[in-house]
């Protein structure tokens, strides 16, 4: 139990919500596309209301990643660029990751990868990166490896024993056992 109250405690120190990140990615986003960007437009760009907008606009304000001029425009400080462009990378990654290896639906991946693409750690993000890379690059026994697992045919019985990653207990949910 102590495992898993570190675990949600490590994930309530994350530096954003997924609304605030999507704030965070609309700005940069306004920003590179037309050189400006308001309230009104971050709250078109997301579709919500410009209140909604405003309130997490502010906390993103007050920690750090965006500011506002005397004409009520905004711009990310460098804090927020840099936390912008790490989550844009980790996204591109995780999508990379999903329908290029796993072969997930391009639809379901881009979900996906909304998902968490704020949540994981640059650790992980770099790692990730470094895989496909590997996965990816003209050494030989990554292709064997990339082709024997699309030819892999994933047959389970719900027997722990025979599973070299399901230890005590099955991970797949019961009705794939069916």
């Amino acid at each position: 139990m102590e495992g898993l109250i570190a675990t949600w405690k490590a994930f309530e120190r994350n530096e954003l919500t997924h609304s605030a990140a999507h704030h965070l990615m609309a700005i940069a986003q306004l920003l590179s596309d037309r050189g400006y960007a308001r309230v009104s437009d971050v709250a078109r760009a997301l579709g919500i209301t410009r209140g909604s907008a405003s309130i997490t606009l502010k906390a993103l304000k007050e920690k750090g990643y965006v500011m506002e001029d005397e004409n009520k425009f905004l711009f990310l400080t460098e804090k927020g660029d840099r936390l912008s462009h790490t989550i844009q990378s980790t996204r591109k990654i995780l999508i990379k990751f999903l329908q290029d290896v796993l072969q997930v639906h391009p639809d379901q991946a881009e979900i996906d990868a909304c998902k968490v693409e704020h949540l994981i750690s640059e650790e992980t993000g770099k790692k990730l990166l470094s895989f496909l890379k590997f996965l990816f690059s003209k050494d030989l026994r990554a292709r064997a490896f990339l082709d024997a697992y699309w030819r892999y045919e994933n047959v389970c019985q719900g027997l722990t024993g025979d599973c070299g990653v399901c230890e005590s207990e099955c991970l797949l949910p019961f009705d794939e056992h069916k």
